[in-house]
């Protein structure tokens, strides 16, 4: 789900997950090194909530489309200043 609803909380929701993401991004890095991190934190009080890869996928994508991220040519992600 993109948005929070009434049965879906914030940390659900792609949009939640994108704050985790641009949080990691503290300097660029790699879609794996990203799903790392968040494997770390995965059910813990830092992230009370299920995320797929998938929607690590989505979650970027969505980042991106925004203009929230930008790619380096070696494939690591980055945030937009």
């Amino acid at each position: 789900m993109l948005l929070p609803e009434k049965h879906i909380r914030l940390s659900e929701s792609i949009i939640g997950f994108g704050s985790f993401v641009l949080k990691s991004l503290d300097k660029p890095k790699s879609i794996d090194s990203i799903w790392s991190e968040f494997e770390n934190v995965r059910n813990s009080d830092e992230y009370p909530a299920y995320q797929s890869f998938d929607n690590l996928i989505l979650t970027i994508d969505f980042l991106y489309t925004i203009g929230l991220l930008e790619l380096h040519n070696d494939g690591r992600l980055q945030k937009c200043a």
